[in-house]
């Protein structure tokens, strides 16, 4: 069955074992954010990604509620796309000297784990809806919209200040 697990026959567990994959990948956000504020430079760069810290540790815990929601042991199962994007992101960052491509680079980085968290966010909600359970649909949602905030944000910065910087 490949990256899945045997026991995954319908949508239900499909969506049970996607919130147990998110869960694993905010508690491993949680760990990485904080090396990555330290990295930053750029002011804005830095409080952008300390508010998120901030807002994961409200991810997580939505995620717990949902499964409490659900009826489900709160549990992760290994990650292996959030583990890369975040194994690259450390990679890239240790071969750049120069802090303002160090700070694009970073932009990046986060970039690739929003865009992540935005596509597990929506197919759980879809799938939530799916199973009649706009409940656990709503609470996901809400993660979804700051994922997304967080999305604009770094873009924001990106395009008015650290892109050109990096440039020169």
């Amino acid at each position: 069955m490949g990256f899945f697990s045997k026991d995954i026959k319908t949508l239900d567990d499909l969506f049970v074992h996607t919130l147990q994959d998110i869960y694993y990948a905010e508690q491993q956000i949680l760990k990485a954010l904080p090396k990555m504020i330290e990295k930053a430079s750029d002011g804005n760069l830095k409080a952008g990604f300390e508010k998120h810290l901030r807002e994961t540790e409200g991810h997580v815990a939505r995620v717990e509620e949902v499964f409490e929601m659900h009826g489900q042991k709160i549990k992760a199962v290994d990650c292996p796309a959030i583990d890369g994007i975040l194994e690259e992101a450390d990679d890239v960052s240790a071969d750049v000297d120069d802090k303002e491509v160090l700070d694009a680079a970073l932009i990046a980085s986060a970039q690739a784990v929003e865009h992540y968290e935005m596509t597990r966010y929506g197919t759980l909600i879809a799938w939530a809806k799916q199973l009649g359970r706009n409940d656990c649909a709503a609470v996901l949602a809400e993660t979804l919209k700051e994922e997304k905030a967080a999305d604009d944000k770094l873009s924001e910065i990106a395009e008015r200040k650290v892109n050109a910087m990096a440039a020169e």
